[in-house]
């Protein structure tokens, strides 16, 4: 009786847990389809641009959001071509006045923020103004800010204007500790990925190098900013050295901004620019519904396209990507283009630091056989690096950002001896038998042999040369002198326009017009595509309530620990030889 009772009991609360998660699904299904529906734009609204949430190539809507209850906690990344095409629409829409920024601290790279405040320069063409206001800006959130015809600073808040830095983590000391002993393999100078395992600070050719990749990002960002509001490149720098903008006063006093007021007082601004009585709510609305509100039907001949394959993520093997490019996932996507006849052109929209070199090497094949049948042109995002910059040689073509981080031509392999760690702290200890003296090799549970150490730089050597010749192969150029620019070496895009490791610099629409140009398409006459197609609502549904609970797992055991609780798992499921950047570098 006790038993059936146990049962029962278990059936009710199954039932009933049913039933909870069943309201949530159906009411995102439903938010769905209410979502679907045609967005009416109210005269004299103000597109809202808000890029203080995470910004990916192709956004990722969370149905949840605004819903509460279990699914709702991981929060909708922003997709550049939303951006983009927001603002483009809006250029030509008369019932959009202005853009209204949110650009406190955007989370994304600088080649991204590149596209976006070169969008929003088109758009002011149109005499529509753009403001912003903000309580302090990051220098990020400035470069975007400083395209605005009105920069509103709140008076207690700030900004930073000291340059840019770039800083690495070093777990050395800890492996020290612990009893773990890094085996590294590597080719180049400048491979510096491993140099967190085996350090404590950087070599004098990762300062060398870092060095130069921030200072060419940063003159960019101050001449951009200097043509924009009007400051001499000089005066800006000595700002910078001097740490003058020190609070809101003097930020308004050298002309970085044009107002300091509170938000009432800059909604009162807007009132005043819309003509809008005091009394009555300024009108905003979001890119997301913004976009909803356009006309579905799309210019040019269907039969004519050009496709933009997103590359977005570390790179790895296989058809599991976790958010990142898997080699097998991204084959069977460029077959299907190569194969369509309606597709004309292909542009690669790549932004990685790099991964497994097998699988980079397995993706470069398929883009070189691509290249021979139709115009495969890379266009590179934040980053196009190392395995990036591998995908990148197999194209016709290269456009990167200014400010993109490319190169990092090199390979490394890397192993962790534990044997003192499970030895000496846990008191583990390992033995074996095997058919052949190295039948266990490469292992991490005993010191290897010189000759297997020999064995292991010789197959990183070998990878190597075949990554240095392919790419002086796809450059056009001798191998010695594209060693010469190789050594693991990142670049920034211009750096690497000038020394012949990209073709144009530009974004993702330079990159379809030189497509569309090398198919012979006229403008107006194809259209743009991207792929992988992006998810239907209910995917996404079933995606939230499947997937990241290890995310919200890490970060409640981790808090702010949680960055390198991630990097360890990365650093666990490296595989094989690695044609990986500089590891976790970060420009702020």
């Amino acid at each position: 009786m006790l038993q059936f009772l146990k049962y029962v009991l278990a059936t009710i609360v199954g039932l009933f847990l049913f039933f909870i998660v069943s309201i949530f699904v159906l009411a995102g299904v439903g938010a769905m389809f209410s979502s679907d529906d045609k967005v009416v734009v109210s005269e004299k609204s103000v597109l809202k641009l808000d890029l203080n949430k995470p910004i990916q190539e192709v956004g990722v809507e969370n149905p949840f959001d605004g819903l509460g209850g279990p699914f709702s906690g991981n929060e909708s990344t922003i997709g550049l071509k939303d951006i983009t095409d927001a603002l483009k629409n809006a250029q030509k829409d008369d019932k959009i006045k202005g853009i209204y920024l949110k650009v406190e601290n955007p989370q994304a790279g600088w080649a991204t923020l590149e596209e976006i405040r070169s969008q929003l320069l088109e758009f002011k063409k149109s005499k529509k103004f753009v403001v912003t206001y903000g309580e302090m800006f990051s220098e990020k959130g400035y470069y975007i800010a400083s395209a605005a015809d009105k920069i509103y600073l709140n008076p207690a808040g700030g900004m930073e204007w000291n340059g840019l830095s770039a800083e690495y983590s070093f777990f050395k000391g800890t492996f020290d500790k612990l009893g773990v002993k890094p085996e590294i393999f590597r080719v180049g100078e400048f491979k510096s990925a491993i140099e967190m395992f085996a350090r404590k600070d950087m070599s004098e050719a990762s300062k060398k190098q870092s060095l130069e990749l921030i200072t060419a990002i940063n003159d960019h960002y101050l001449q951009k900013v200097s043509a924009s509001r009007g400051i001499p490149v000089a005066t800006l720098k000595g700002l910078a050295d001097s740490l003058k903008v020190e609070n809101p006063e003097s930020a308004l006093k050298n002309k970085l901004v044009t107002n300091l007021g509170y938000w009432d007082e800059f909604e009162n601004y807007m009132k005043t620019s819309l003509k809008v009585e005091a009394k009555k709510e300024i009108t905003y609305i979001g890119v997301d519904k913004y976009l909803k509100s356009g006309d579905s039907s799309t210019d040019g001949d269907f039969n004519k396209r050009i496709a933009v394959l997103v590359a977005e993520g570390e790179i790895v093997s296989g058809d599991n990507s976790d958010g990142g490019i898997a080699s097998d996932k991204f084959v069977k996507e460029l077959k299907k283009l190569r194969d369509n006849d309606k597709i004309k052109a292909i542009v690669l929209r790549i932004n990685s630091p790099g991964g497994s070199a097998l699988a980079s090497d397995v993706m470069w094949r398929e883009i070189q056989l691509t290249s021979k049948t139709k115009p495969v042109i890379a266009s590179m995002s934040d980053v196009a690096a190392s395995g990036g910059y591998y995908m990148a040689m197999g194209c016709n073509k290269i456009v990167a950002q200014p400010n993109t981080i490319t190169g990092s031509i090199g390979i490394f392999g890397l192993i962790f001896n534990v044997t003192d760690f499970m030895n000496n702290k846990l008191g583990v200890t390992f033995d074996g038998v095997g058919t052949n003296p190295h039948a266990d090799w490469p292992t991490a549970t005993r010191e290897m042999s010189d000759f297997e150490k020999a064995m292991i730089q010789k197959s990183v050597n070998e990878g190597y040369e075949k990554f240095t010749s392919k790419a002086a192969a796809g450059r056009k150029m001798p191998v010695e002198k594209l060693k010469t620019l190789a050594q693991g070496r990142v670049w920034s895009g211009v750096e690497a326009k000038g020394n012949g490791l990209v073709d144009e610099l530009g974004g993702v629409n330079e990159a379809i017009k030189l497509a569309a140009t090398s198919a012979k398409l006229s403008e107006g006459d194809y259209r743009v595509r991207y792929y992988p197609e992006k998810k239907k609502p209910f995917e996404e549904i079933l995606t939230k309530m499947m997937g990241d609970e290890e995310e919200k797992a890490l970060n409640k055991n981790f808090g702010e620990l949680t960055s390198y609780a991630k990097m360890y798992k990365k650093l666990m499921n490296m595989g094989g030889m690695q044609a990986r950047m500089p590891f976790e570098m970060v420009i702020k």
